[in-house]
């Protein structure tokens, strides 16, 4: 597991929330079918407390990379995320980096600080004689 996805959502317009609870419901159950057909470590579904900003919650699935980005194209999800836009605002479907694949990641964005920090160091260097 080296990976996962962050599957957000925002208000639920007035009007629409009986389709967002059915959604939702509808949602989670097939989220859940991932991880009882072996596709997907686990599903975590989160509400958030009021806190003035667009996310009302989101679903983290935890997975393989590979199989993640496989599943994340296949009709199914692809309908459920065209659900998702009617029915709420800011819905959104975002890649994350965990496990194993997280110290790699740490490791690429160090190095890349340090070579930013021995540009910024040789661009204050004075010239030389000339």
């Amino acid at each position: 597991m080296d990976a996962a996805l962050f599957i957000r959502w925002g208000a639920t317009p007035s009007g629409r929330e009986r389709e967002s609870v059915r959604l939702f419901g509808q949602s989670l159950k097939y989220l859940s079918g991932l991880v009882e057909s072996g596709r997907v470590f686990s599903v975590e579904p989160f509400f958030l407390e009021p806190h003035g900003g667009d996310l009302e919650g989101f679903f983290l699935v935890r997975g393989d990379r590979e199989e993640l980005n496989r599943i994340r194209y296949e009709d199914d999800f692809q309908r459920m995320a065209v659900r998702a836009q009617v029915v709420v605002e800011s819905f959104g479907v975002i890649g994350a980096i965990t496990g194993e694949q997280l110290n790699k990641h740490m490791a690429w964005f160090a190095e890349a600080a340090r070579e930013l920090e021995q540009a910024r160091e040789g661009a204050k260097a004075p010239a030389g004689p000339g």
